[in-house]
């Protein structure tokens, strides 16, 4: 599924007005998710994502920031965002993000993975973009310490399949090499895990390569 922009409310107030330049360069689409931002001073408060892009994110807050003012935002299952203030809205706040064209792209397939999640279920998601890596040797660290060595029998951007013999409990958080992931099933071969991050595709594939 292709990201599409969302629709603009009639109301100036509900969504942030961005530059007709980040406009024609960034697809913005609606996604609403919980998290916490930092300000400059280093104080944090709780805050809802109303929309976001690659080049900018709308954010609803409970406390007025300032324009310019610096902005770190935590997102489960979209990570950190960081950005520079640029427009003050009721109750909320725009950004522009400031980001390496590394991070822009892992953002874009994080939000094609997350509206494609909407609509995939059970086995339709597990299948999600699998890949047989190159190099299925790994090593998965468990909470405890534990490092065993693997084989990575299919990966995608939000999860793989893994060969083992290890059963860790679903809902178990691990390392697969660097990525951290969490059990997500069992099955005849090993297990299933999920990604805590949504990753870049070309830097999966030189993950496992």
């Amino acid at each position: 599924m292709s990201l599409q922009p969302a629709s603009a409310p009639a109301q100036s107030g509900s969504l942030l007005v961005r530059a007709p330049a980040d406009r024609r360069r960034h697809k913005r689409v609606a996604l609403t998710l919980l998290g916490r931002f930092m300000r400059a001073n280093k104080q944090e408060f709780p805050c809802k994502l109303h929309d976001v892009s690659a080049g900018g994110a709308a954010i609803m807050a409970p406390v007025e920031v300032e324009e310019g003012e610096r902005i770190v935002a935590y997102f489960d299952q979209l990570g950190g965002l960081e950005g520079t203030v640029t427009r003050l809205f009721e109750g909320g706040f725009a950004i522009q993000l400031i980001a390496t064209q590394h991070k822009r792209e892992k953002l874009v397939a994080q939000l094609t993975w997350l509206i494609n999640r909407n609509e995939l279920t059970g086995e339709d998601e597990r299948k999600h973009e699998r890949i047989s890596p190159g190099n299925t040797e790994s090593m998965m660290k468990l909470d405890e310490g534990i490092v065993i060595p693997v084989r990575v029998l299919d990966v995608s951007i939000s999860g793989a399949s893994i060969g083992t013999e290890a059963r860790p409990p679903i809902g178990q958080d691990i390392l697969l090499g660097k990525l951290r992931a969490v059990v997500v099933r069992h099955h005849t071969k090993g297990i299933g895990v999920r990604f805590r991050d949504i990753q870049n595709p070309a830097a999966l594939r030189n993950h496992f390569d």
